[in-house]
């Protein structure tokens, strides 16, 4: 047995695009058809009515205005369907649905229900719409910051990767040293083992020093790696008759240079330094050199001695080399004395000249009453002869 809805729902349905097709002209069913869908809205006729030719985008606007307008009249009517669909699904019976009263349907309200759902359609969906506006600009924002975190993320691993090759290149650095620094080592215990054979040597050496000065009357002054200064105390000879203990001591340096050679130099203070030149040579010849200069200052003991006592009674000055004793009478009285090997014993003294202001003087005259005097007598004798 058929129902009313199954009745229904087989009647067959336009849309808008067929209402428009199908009434082309103003026939009395169009015009029927009119009056009905004043009667559903004012606003529906238009929907029959014909226009001025468009172009493709005006017909395809228009086209979707009209299915907007059409839709919402099915969903009208649909509405109303239903609502007497259920109300025929509660009716037992024809006569009930005879008797029973018709439900007040207020237009007005169902319309206005209507109206507030499409206010808060369209408010929901400028909310969503700022929300979207939201969003993106958040997205955008993010997204910036992404790009940040990329850059500094890529910095961070340029630097990581720039660590890590000062690592290794700081590794093989410290490689290279601990090797060296083995090598060190082992050469280091090579040094100190010859360091303790060194030490073994100084102090047999020492003991050699200290026995040696005892008996040769030589005192190590001080010394480095490349001079050596020493004091000698030589032995007065036998046939002397000059206190040997009023001489002072000999003082001299002991000079090593690169090439294996040596320089003697007496102190420039002491008075030897007037008997005896710097002696220079090889390493072998050291010894024959101190012997000689001890030699020499011992063999000429008397004069040292002469010479340093008369220093301080007049102003004589002595050049060894050519061993001539320099005497400055005045400031402009110049005598030179020759002294002679051997002196006092074998050699004499004799006057060599006298210059006043640079001028050689007659010095014929000038002999004193004991030619072969001493150094002493001489010096007096310059000293208070009238003639110069």
């Amino acid at each position: 047995m058929k129902t009313v809805r199954d009745v229904i729902n087989k009647r067959p349905r336009h849309s808008a695009g067929d209402l428009k097709i199908k009434m082309p002209h103003k026939t009395p069913t169009a015009l029927s058809v009119t009056n009905v869908l004043k009667r559903c809205d004012p606003t529906l006729p238009a929907l029959c009515d014909g226009g001025e030719e468009l172009d493709p985008a005006g017909e395809k606007l228009l086209f979707l205005q009209d299915r907007r307008r059409v839709q919402k009249v099915g969903w009208r009517q649909l509405f109303v369907l239903d609502s007497m669909m259920c109300e025929l699904e509660r009716v037992q019976s024809a006569q009930q649905l005879l008797t029973q009263p018709c439900p007040p349907q207020s237009e007005g309200e169902a319309r206005g229900h209507w109206k507030a759902l499409k206010v808060e359609s369209r408010t929901t969906a400028e909310h969503t719409d700022e929300l979207v506006d939201t969003l993106q600009k958040d997205i955008i924002d993010k997204r910036h910051k992404v790009k940040q975190l990329l850059q500094q993320l890529q910095a961070k691993k340029q630097q990581r990767e720039d660590l890590q090759a000062s690592v290794k290149e700081a590794q093989k650095a410290l490689q290279t040293r601990d090797g060296q620094l083995t090598r060190l080592k082992a050469e280091l215990e090579a040094e100190l083992g010859q360091v303790d054979v060194w030490q073994h040597s100084r102090e047999a050496l020492q003991s050699y020093v200290a026995a040696v000065q005892e008996v040769a009357h030589v005192s190590l002054l001080s010394f480095n790696q490349s001079q050596v200064s020493l004091e000698l105390r030589p032995h007065p000879p036998a046939n002397t008759n000059l206190a040997f203990n009023e001489l002072e001591p000999l003082k001299l340096s002991i000079i090593w240079s690169q090439d294996d050679h040596f320089t003697l130099q007496i102190d420039p203070a002491s008075l030897a330094k007037q008997l005896q030149e710097d002696v220079s040579g090889r390493r072998g010849e050291l010894s024959a050199a101190l012997v000689e200069v001890m030699e020499n200052y011992v063999g000429q003991a008397d004069l040292l001695a002469e010479i340093q006592s008369l220093r301080s009674s007049f102003a004589i000055d002595w050049c060894p080399a050519q061993r001539v004793l320099v005497y400055l009478k005045s400031a402009s009285i110049l005598c030179h004395l020759e002294v002679q090997e051997g002196y006092p014993n074998d050699g004499a003294v004799r006057l060599r000249d006298v210059q006043r202001d640079g001028q050689p003087l007659n010095t014929d005259a000038l002999q004193p009453r004991n030619p072969d005097g001493s150094l002493t007598d001489w010096l007096v004798f310059l000293c208070t002869n009238p003639l110069i």
